[in-house]
């Protein structure tokens, strides 16, 4: 399968919730090569077609997942403004029923005030960053069941369906920032109850790590733009990514950290 005719196919079924077969099972030699020429001639075909590029989203950050979908290493894939919302006093509403098999990821979302360097340098990092927010990052599969390779993920820009962003924080009034952003934690509720719990060093060890290791693998591809100032960064999910259907409501309880939690009704 060539990547014109991947993107071709995936440019069709954008915004629907129709599934396709992975492109690895119908073609062997569909590699994270081929995977990321088909998401830049995607990402291509949407500017085009209007929407604005406003940051980006980091998928499999958190190595627990790893097992589970058969991967080994992050991706990652654009946040346009067609699917970033911000919550309002700490709630929001989303409609997903346009979102194939649809799972919430809970984050850590970071803003840059100037382009960050390549660096594994905590403060470096932080030095370019005005405000942080925790989020909900609503993730799908048009694979059914959720079954794929890397490549494909890759190739359906990380499986992005929309990211809803909390009250932002400046990072000033954060106090050991670096150091709450390691060791904070989380807990997912459906409801009343509690589905899943996690923490910040869920993902390759620190939000601000797992960008470290982003803006590492990004320099490697020169067809894509660096990170610029102005963009958003959200890391991966905290806690395991949960199925979610219309009619629930999703909230988060964060501690160690002075992130407002954050309530979204789907």
């Amino acid at each position: 399968m060539t990547a014109e005719a991947a993107a071709d196919e995936l440019l069709k079924i954008r915004g629907t919730a129709q599934s396709i077969p992975p492109f690895t099972t119908r073609d062997p030699a569909f590699d994270v090569g081929r995977a990321y020429d088909v998401a830049a001639r995607v990402h291509a075909a949407r500017v085009l077609r209007g929407e604005k590029p406003v940051g980006r989203k980091l998928g499999f950050t958190n190595r627990h997942m790893w097992d589970e979908y058969g991967v080994r290493e992050p991706i990652w894939g654009f946040v346009y403004d067609s699917t970033l919302s911000r919550a309002q006093d700490g709630r929001a509403t989303a409609e997903i029923e346009r979102f194939a098999e649809p799972r919430i990821e809970p984050e850590i979302v970071l803003h840059f005030k100037s382009a960050p360097p390549v660096t594994r340098d905590e403060t470096a990092i932080l030095d370019c960053i005005d405000w942080i927010a925790h989020g909900f990052e609503l993730v799908q599969s048009p694979f059914p069941g959720w079954k794929f390779k890397a490549a494909d993920t890759i190739a359906v820009n990380g499986l992005h369906g929309a990211l809803v962003v909390g009250e932002p924080v400046p990072v000033g009034t954060i106090p050991d920032c670096a150091k709450r952003l390691r060791e904070f934690r989380v807990a997912l509720k459906k409801g009343d109850a509690v589905m899943a719990e996690g923490g910040g060093a869920n993902v390759l060890d620190s939000p601000l790590l797992a960008f470290a290791h982003f803006a590492r693998m990004l320099a490697g591809l020169p067809q894509f733009l660096r990170v610029a100032a102005g963009e958003v960064v959200t890391t991966g999910t905290l806690t395991a990514a949960l199925p979610i259907r219309p009619g629930e409501t999703w909230s988060t309880v964060l501690s160690g950290i002075n992130l407002p939690n954050l309530t979204i009704t789907f």
